[in-house]
């Protein structure tokens, strides 16, 4: 009777695909409360609008399969929750926090709500700290932020997960933290792949997964990136401790909100998304923050519709950013790994002030070197490279060499390549680039660049050649 007189019930008045309108005759339930039905009452609906004084409108979090109109609807008065605490590293859950690797469920373990305000200006630390990730490419030209935002931006097939799970692989031996994959609207079968590749590599018990996959409602699609940051939150702030959140993909958070701001009858805005898409966006990126306690750095892989990058969704989480990686298809093509277009990639954090005078004279050095030689591709590929001058074709031997130096073997692909992976330090990388400029290399082919760590290994390459 306890439990009747906590509860607050109400009915299906209709039902549309994943959104419920139900009728309460009084207590109506506030935004965000998550209400029960279904037969076994395992159908959870999320309430999104109050349309009157009696009637609220929600999304399915759930299939809604079996419901029909009259069916007794219960409230609680609760939002949705996920555990929180030491007790969920190595585990994988869903958007609800149930543990999906079929492992022992979790008892009496602290639950939280998944919608927390993001930390005030006066807990947010200021202080630019640079993040190494041990990949050349990313720490020489694109450094990334102890803190921020990076946004791993490429079309279908051009390597965004591979790089989130090199990085989880580096971060988690180099520095001890915490580190969270939550993997919105992907496919199921990555997500088996990095659970098991994690164990493998004795990563796992410093991670937690999160998963809605392609197949969930829109609704659990929606809310899984709020539930892994509020996990995340708790790491940096009950623990102090620094979390690395990567997010695959946040185009499908995108995706998830358009199809419920449809669902739900609201006026679509420029090439159908939400109108509300601007405001979505900044409620899960604005929690992501350094603070004076820890700092959750996120890595976000962000699928681009038809590599245009003018596309809404792509230009808003540009807006958030404080490092963009581009991928690029025809990188990939030539086989050069990571497949980064190291012209178009950028981070707010190379200036001289942040990573030093030297890291950034050579970083813009690096980059003049690589944008005269594309400059000079279309005369190569008409009149050949004999025509060239003797300063220019030394500087197409420099930028082809760089090119070569900033493909890297990946412990994550070792079973695919048969290339042990390599983890290089920033003075290793800069020490390289500088040796590739000053024509240290000359006589060296270009080839031998290809796939290693340190720049010494292309000599050990070159004489085994010979």
């Amino acid at each position: 009777m306890d439990k009747e007189a906590s509860s607050n019930f109400g009915k299906i008045v209709s039902i549309r695909g994943s959104v419920v309108d139900i009728l309460f005759e009084d207590d109506l339930p506030s935004v965000y409360t998550v209400l029960h039905t279904g037969q076994e009452k395992n159908v959870l609906i999320e309430v999104l609008i109050q349309l009157d004084l009696k009637r609220v409108r929600g999304i399915a979090l759930t299939p809604t399969q079996g419901l029909s109109r009259g069916m007794l609807v219960e409230s609680k008065g609760k939002e949705l929750t996920v555990p929180v605490g030491g007790e969920i590293l190595g585990r994988m859950f869903d958007v609800f926090g149930n543990t999906i690797d079929k492992g022992e469920p979790l008892k009496r373990i602290e639950r939280r709500t998944i919608h927390q305000l993001p930390p005030p200006l006066i807990k947010r630390n200021a202080k630019s700290e640079v993040f190494i990730t041990g990949i050349k490419a990313i720490d020489v030209l694109m450094p990334l932020e102890r803190g921020g935002k990076a946004g791993l931006f490429g079309g279908a097939g051009v390597g965004k997960t591979v790089l989130l799970t090199e990085m989880i692989h580096n971060m988690v031996g180099q520095r001890k933290g915490v580190s969270m994959f939550c993997g919105i609207g992907e496919r199921s079968r990555e997500g088996q792949e990095l659970y098991h590749e994690m164990k493998a590599a004795g990563v796992l018990d410093d991670m937690v997964m999160l998963f809605a996959q392609m197949n969930e409602p829109p609704g659990a699609r929606f809310r899984v990136g709020h539930a892994a940051l509020t996990m995340a939150e708790y790491f940096r702030d009950d623990e102090q401790r620094d979390v690395l959140l990567l997010i695959d993909n946040i185009f499908r958070f995108i995706q998830a909100g358009m199809e419920v701001s449809g669902l739900l009858g609201q006026m679509p805005s420029r090439l159908g998304y939400q109108p509300t898409m601007g405001t979505d966006l900044s409620k899960l990126e604005e929690r992501i923050a350094n603070t004076d306690t820890g700092a959750i750095t996120s890595i976000q892989a962000v699928y681009v519709p038809a590599d245009d990058l003018t596309d809404p969704a792509a230009v808003h989480t540009f807006s958030h950013l404080s490092a963009s990686i581009v991928l690029s298809r025809k990188k990939a093509g030539e086989g050069l790994y990571p497949a980064i277009d190291l012209l178009q990639s950028n981070s707010k954090m190379a200036t001289p002030a942040t990573i030093g005078l030297r890291h950034y004279n050579l970083a813009q050095e690096i980059r003049q070197t690589l944008a005269k030689y594309q400059e000079l591709k279309d005369i190569i590929a008409m009149l050949g490279l004999e025509q060239l001058s003797i300063e220019d074709r030394d500087l197409v031997n420099r930028a082809r060499q760089l090119e070569r130096f900033f493909t890297q073997p990946f412990f994550t692909t070792e079973q695919f390549s048969d290339i042990q992976g390599k983890l290089v330090s920033l003075d290793d990388a800069l020490n390289g680039c500088e040796r590739i400029l000053a024509d240290e290399f000359k006589g060296v082919p270009e080839s031998a660049f290809y796939m290693i760590g340190t720049v010494d290994e292309a000599e050990r390459v070159a004489v085994n050649n010979i």
